[in-house]
């Protein structure tokens, strides 16, 4: 495999508050050029909306310009802290998703040092009556054995980051096993 140059930044952090968006995102971008790579955010487009444009159209919009970023992208690190939820924020594993399918490692980081279970109540099923899955991974077995089957590999805190959902040694981690991927 050829080494990666451009790494696509998936994560939660694009719904921050756009000062505490950027911090995070510099400090990963200096964090990858240390080892020569270039991060790539998904706000990293130029898109402009008009004013009677439809909101649906908007987010297609998006998804769109996102896509075309990941395209143009040899690998991706994703933070996969749970996310207004048990789980990583939903339009992340996509993402992982959509890299895995072309064949692109995904590497994965998370702050949460809980497994899945635990976080869903530690209980055999759920109120609806539902089974929680217990295979004492991180998230849902298909995040985190997607993530493996790139040839990446999903990094969990052992200790609270300098941010609820950013930790610049667990990022680096990421960056290390990309390097040497």
């Amino acid at each position: 495999m050829a080494k990666p140059k451009r790494i696509y930044l998936a994560g939660p952090e694009v719904f921050f508050p756009a000062e505490e968006h950027q911090a995070i995102v510099a400090e990963k971008k200096r964090l990858l050029q240390e080892v020569g790579f270039e991060g790539v955010d998904p706000l990293d487009t130029a898109l402009t909306f008009s004013d009677d444009e439809a909101k649906p159209d908007r987010g297609h919009h998006i998804y769109q310009a996102n896509r075309e970023l990941m395209d143009s992208c040899d690998a991706i690190i994703a933070n996969l802290t749970p996310f207004r939820g048990i789980s990583a924020d939903p339009g992340t594993v996509f993402e992982i998703g959509y890299m895995i399918g072309q064949g692109k490692p995904a590497f994965g980081f998370t702050l949460d040092s809980q497994h899945y279970r635990e976080r869903a109540g530690a209980t055999e099923r759920d109120k609806l009556g539902h089974t929680i899955e217990d295979f004492g991974m991180s998230d849902n077995l298909m995040i985190e054995g997607g993530i493996n089957d790139s040839g990446g590999q999903l990094f969990v805190a052992d200790q609270q980051g300098e941010h609820r959902f950013f930790s610049a040694k667990l990022f680096r981690l990421c960056v290390q096993a990309l390097a040497h991927a």
